[in-house]
C-alpha cells in the first residue's frame, strides 16, 4: 500500500507541476514569448491540459448513465478474466488456439483495469448531502476503501513470470496464463454492475434469476477446470474416475462440465473415486453442492414466488369475493359480471393499489409522479385550464381511478352530484330515461359532472345530475369528489372565486341560473369566517376614521389655544 500511495502522490504532483513554476521562470517564459513570435498552444498541448484538469478536479457522479455504461465495459473485462483465465490455464488446446488473440485481449483488459482505477479514484460520494468534488478527498476516500488493495493486486504485472515458462503449453499443467489469476480480484466491480442493473431494469425478478444462473454456471465451470486438472495430474485413463475421453478440446470441456454438473447438483451417478485425493475432491464437491446449491435453489424459488406475488394476492381477493357471493346467494348473472370485471382489471394491469405502492415515497416525489401521470388529464377540464399550478398539483393527488363494466350507469338523472369524471379510456352514452335513446357518446378525454360539485348559488338543478350516463363497454374514469375539491380550494380563495365564476357562466349560457335565488343563497352560504372577516373589515374602517377624527380634533385644539394666547397678549 505504501508504494502505491507514493506512486499516486507522485502522479498528483506531476499534474500540478505548472503551479510550482517559480515567478522568475514564468516571467522568463513571458518575456521569451513577447520577444519572439507568439506561441499558440497546439492541439496536443490543449488535450494534455484538458486531461490534466479533468484528472485532478473531476468528480464522477455514480448515479449518471455514463458511469453505468463504464461499469458495463469493465464488467465485460472482469467476466472475460473470470471465465477464460482458469479455462486457458487447464485446457491447453484452448490456450494454443490463438496465442496472439489472447495476448491482445489480455492487455486490453489490463488497460481497462488501469483506467478503472482512475475512474474509481474520482468517483464522487456524498458528504452532508452534497457531492464531494475535491480531488484530494476523493483519492483519500478511495485509498481508505476496501476496494483499493484488491484493485492494486489485480494489476500487478504477474505476466513477467512468462519468462520462466515455455512458449507452448502441452506437456504440463497449469499453463502460464495461471499467473494472471490475480485479475479475478476485480470481481467486486461485476457485483456492483449487477446491483445497479437490478435497480434500473423493469424486470428485477427475471434479472435476479438470470444472475443466479450465471453464478451457477461460473461455479460449475471452475469446478470442471479443477476436475480436468486433477485428472491430468493423476493421469488420464489411470482409473475409472479420471477423464477417459479423446484429446479433442470440445470433448474434454463438455465431459468435464457434465461431470461437474452431476457432482455439484448431486442429481446423477458419477464414477466411483479410487484414490484418496479423488475421494477428497468429491467430498468437497458434495459439500459445496449441499451448502451452496441448496441456498441458490431456495433463492430461485423465493424469486419465482415474488414474481407471482401480485397475481396470488389478486387471486386471493377474487376468491374471497366469490365465496362471499356464494354465501349470500348472489345471482349467476351478477356473479359473472363481477368475475369479468376482475378479469378486465388484471388483463389491463389495473389491479395495483397505487396508494400502497406510492406510500413509501415522500410527498414531493409522490406529487411529481401524480403530475406526470394526471396533470395533462386534469388540464382538459375547461374550468381548471387557467387555475394556478399549486391548485392543480393538489387536485391531481386526489384523483381516483374507477372502472365501470358494460351497462353500468355512472350517474342517473336527478342524483345529487358528489363527483366529477374524466374519461381516461372507453366510451359512455348519454341516454334518455327510457335507456334506449342515445343523445351523445362521450370518448377519451371527455369531462362531465364538473359544475354539479361547485355548489354554485342559484343553480336551478340544485346540484343534481341532468342526464343519464351509461358505460358502453369497460370504461376507465378518473373521479374527483366534491369534498376533495373544496378541501383544496380552502387554500386558494382567488382560484375558488374564479372557478365559481366559470361555473356560473356555464349555467347562464344554458339558462340554468336564478339570479334572485343566487343572491339569497350567497347570503345564506356565508360561513362564520366570512362574516367575521366582514366585521373585522368594518372595524378596521371605523378605527381608521376615528383616528382621523381624533387627529383633526387635536389639531383644532392646538390652533384654538394659539389664537387664545394671541388675543390675551
Amino acid at each position: 500500500m505504501g508504494f502505491w500511495k507514493k506512486l499516486i502522490s507522485t502522479l498528483t504532483k506531476f499534474n500540478h507541476l505548472d503551479k510550482r513554476i517559480s515567478p522568475l521562470s514564468k516571467s522568463m517564459l513571458n518575456n521569451e514569448s513577447e520577444e519572439g513570435e507568439p506561441k499558440d498552444e497546439g492541439p496536443w498541448d490543449r488535450f494534455q491540459s484538458k486531461i490534466s484538469r479533468q484528472l485532478t478536479s473531476t468528480a464522477i457522479d455514480t448515479s449518471k448513465p455514463s458511469h453505468y455504461k463504464w461499469l458495463c465495459v469493465i464488467n465485460t473485462a472482469v467476466i472475460y478474466n473470470l471465465i477464460f483465465v482458469i479455462g486457458r490455464s487447464v485446457f491447453w488446446e484452448l490456450e494454443n488456439a490463438s496465442p496472439t488473440g489472447w495476448i491482445i485481449m489480455d492487455y486490453v483488459c489490463d488497460a481497462l483495469y488501469i483506467l478503472d482505477i482512475i475512474v474509481r479514484m474520482h468517483e464522487g460520494y456524498l458528504e452532508h448531502g452534497l457531492m464531494v468534488n475535491d480531488s484530494g478527498k476523493l483519492r483519500r476516500n478511495y485509498l481508505k476503501s476496501k476496494y483499493a488493495p484488491l484493485d492494486m493486486i489485480s494489476i500487478l504485472p504477474t505476466d513477467l513470470g512468462y519468462l520462466f515458462f515455455e512458449s507452448t503449453c502441452q506437456e504440463s499443467l497449469p499453463c502460464p496464463v495461471i499467473l494472471r489469476l490475480n485479475r479475478v480480484c476485480r470481481v467486486d466491480r461485476m457485483i456492483e454492475f449487477f446491483e445497479k442493473t437490478e435497480t434500473r431494469t423493469n424486470f428485477p425478478n427475471a434479472f435476479r434469476i438470470a444472475t443466479v444462473v450465471f453464478y451457477i454456471l461460473v461455479l460449475i465451470h471452475w469446478n470442471a477446470c479443477f476436475f480436468f486438472a486433477l485428472s491430468f495430474a493423476i493421469g488420464f485413463e489411470t482409473d475409472g474416475w479420471v477423464y477417459q475421453g479423446s484429446p479433442k478440446l470440445s470433448t474434454q470441456y463438455i465431459y468435464s462440465f457434465y461431470w461437474s454438473t452431476l457432482t455439484l447438483t448431486t442429481i446423477g451417478e458419477t464414477p466411483q473415486p479410487v484414490q484418496d485425493v479423488e475421494y477428497l475432491f468429491v467430498t468437497i464437491d458434495f459439500l459445496i453442492g449441499v451448502l451452496i446449491f441448496a441456498t441458490i435453489v431456495g433463492n430461485i424459488g423465493s424469486m419465482i414466488t415474488n414474481m407471482n406475488a401480485a397475481r396470488a394476492d389478486f387471486q386471493n381477493k377474487m376468491d374471497a369475493i366469490k365465496q362471499y357471493m356464494v354465501f349470500r346467494k348472489v345471482g349467476k348473472d351478477l356473479e359473472t359480471r363481477v368475475i369479468k370485471w376482475f378479469d378486465y382489471l388484471w388483463s389491463n394491469k389495473q389491479a395495483m393499489d397505487e396508494e400502497s405502492v406510492l406510500s413509501m415515497l415522500p410527498d414531493k416525489l409522490k406529487a411529481e409522479i401524480a403530475i406526470h401521470v394526471h396533470l395533462d388529464t386534469l388540464k382538459k377540464v375547461h374550468i381548471f385550464r387557467d387555475c394556478e399550478k399549486g391548485l392543480l398539483v393538489d387536485l391531481v393527488l386526489k384523483l381516483k381511478l374507477q372502472v365501470f363494466s358494460p351497462g353500468d350507469y355512472v350517474c342517473r338523472k336527478g342524483d345529487v352530484g358528489k363527483e366529477m369524471y374524466i374519461i381516461k379510456r372507453g366510451k359512455l352514452d348519454v341516454v334518455a330515461d327510457d335507456g334506449t335513446t342515445v343523445y351523445v357518446t362521450l370518448g377519451d378525454g371527455a369531462v362531465f359532472g364538473e359544475v354539479s360539485i361547485l355548489n354554485i348559488p342559484g343553480n336551478k338543478t340544485g346540484n343534481r345530475r341532468t342526464a343519464n350516463v351509461r358505460s358502453v363497454g369497460y370504461s376507465d374514469l378518473f373521479s374527483l369528489s366534491k369534498d376533495a375539491l373544496w378541501d383544496a380550494l380552502a387554500e386558494y380563495p382567488e382560484a375558488k372565486r374564479n372557478l365559481l365564476e366559470k361555473g356560473r357562466q356555464i349555467l347562464m349560457k344554458d339558462n340554468l341560473i336564478d339570479e334572485a335565488r343566487a343572491k339569497e343563497e350567497e347570503a345564506a352560504q356565508e360561513s362564520v369566517e366570512q362574516k367575521m372577516e366582514k366585521i373585522e373589515f368594518s372595524l378596521d374602517n371605523m378605527v381608521t376614521r376615528f383616528s382621523r377624527l381624533l387627529a383633526e380634533y387635536s389639531s383644532f385644539q392646538i390652533k384654538t389655544k394659539q389664537r387664545l394666547s394671541r388675543l390675551e397678549q
